[in-house]
């Protein structure tokens, strides 16, 4: 798989709006997951370290906030 069909299918992925941007609307859904993950691809490679991992992580590998007791 070629590295522009993956990016493709990042795309086509994104597009599906949430459910947030699907009641504020978007005249073009693929522009806009093509401009979002380009931002996130941006932010995600600036200011790293050489010899640094970076790590992917999906909202349920995060870790659950812990309420202060009353």
């Amino acid at each position: 798989m070629s590295h522009e069909q993956s990016d493709q299918e990042r795309i086509e992925s994104r597009a599906h709006l949430l459910p947030e941007e699907a009641r504020a609307g978007s005249d073009d859904p693929e522009a806009q997951a093509d401009a979002i993950l380009s931002e996130s691809d941006i932010r995600e490679d600036r200011n790293v370290a050489e010899d640094t991992t970076l790590e992917h992580r999906t909202s349920d590998q995060t870790v659950t906030p812990v309420e202060p007791p009353d």
